[in-house]
């Protein structure tokens, strides 16, 4: 498929899958006429890469690990499981602060709401 069309189905633009492909994330074959072409694969790879950045990781951080992230249940090495679990701690405490600020949020709101029902 041509970049237009999997910018299309993975929602990225056209700039980031250039991106995605200048960092080494991503890959396509030339056509005779230089055009880039992807493999159907290259969909959900999109889709991963998307969702890592969604996460807070840079785009080395995302290089470095996709090389190891495979759908056969491989082990990854050593030090790739070190980066992964600080990538699962680091999104924790995003995730614990996310739900602090929600609930801060939450009691503001229930407060307006009480105070606008008294008057």
């Amino acid at each position: 498929m041509r970049i237009g069309d999997l910018a299309e189905r993975t929602g990225a633009s056209v700039r980031s899958l250039r991106y995605y492909e200048k960092q080494g994330m991503l890959s396509s074959e030339r056509s005779a006429s230089g055009q880039r072409h992807y493999g159907e694969d290259a969909v959900s790879r999109v889709v991963l890469i998307r969702q890592f950045f969604a996460a807070g990781m840079n785009s080395r951080t995302i290089a470095e690990l996709l090389p190891h992230i495979k759908s056969n249940g491989e082990r990854c090495p050593p030090q790739v499981l070190r980066q992964l679990v600080s990538e699962l701690d680091r999104i924790d405490a995003q995730a614990d602060e996310l739900a602090r600020v929600r609930q801060t949020l939450n009691d503001m709101v229930e407060a307006t709401k009480e105070a606008m029902r008294a008057t």
